[in-house]
């Protein structure tokens, strides 16, 4: 057959060449992959003007967090199961939704009244893996001062998912809505949360 339509020689050299750079590029994102740090932090802030005794249930209590959540905004139709109490150390939520949500459960693991609620979240899928929620309430002149932290590991995969995506501007941008739908919640009048 080879004879019958011989190959030129430029095309094999052309397609040899096209197969080395594609490797080549594939090598240099694993290799700048692989130099990614490991571990990564997000956190956004918000003034909000209620003392921190009106935001700790908001934060504290999962049913709660979920109705301001950004991500839940993004799948009204995802399936919520709750689990342990209904605030505070032990409480726990399940979601099954959408590809822009995906698969995961969160627990509270550390609850201080008016300064700190910790949760420790895990994700199924799309992408599997671990990370800490972390809010924060510190006093401030006229209101509180409100920190929503993230804190994980980053595997192998999303290193090289980082080297395309900015993950601070992606879940920072989720966490500036989320805190900004808190602040609405907390600071609306209270014949308005009645």
């Amino acid at each position: 057959p080879s004879e019958i339509f011989p190959v030129p020689p430029l095309f094999i050299i052309m397609i040899t060449t096209v197969l080395l750079v594609i490797a080549a590029i594939i090598a240099v994102v694993l290799i700048v992959a692989a130099f990614q740090g490991s571990t990564f932090h997000i956190e956004r802030s918000v003034f909000i003007a209620a003392p921190a005794a009106e935001i700790f249930p908001q934060l504290n209590e999962l049913r709660k967090v979920n109705a301001w959540s950004p991500w839940l905004a993004m799948d009204p139709a995802a399936k919520i199961t709750y689990e342990g109490p209904a605030a505070g150390v032990g409480g726990k939520s399940s979601w099954v939704g959408n590809r822009n949500i995906g698969e995961g459960r969160q627990t509270i693991v550390e609850s201080r009244p008016n300064e700190r609620v910790l949760i420790k979240l895990e994700f199924l899928r799309p992408m599997a893996g671990l990370a800490n929620a972390d809010f924060t309430m510190r006093p401030t002149t006229g209101g509180t001062s409100v920190t929503w932290g993230m804190d994980g590991s980053k595997n192998f995969i999303s290193k090289i998912f980082c080297l395309f995506m900015n993950q601070d501007k992606m879940i920072g941008g989720q966490f500036e809505k989320g805190l900004q739908t808190l602040k609405t919640t907390v600071e609306r009048p209270a014949t308005a949360k009645a």
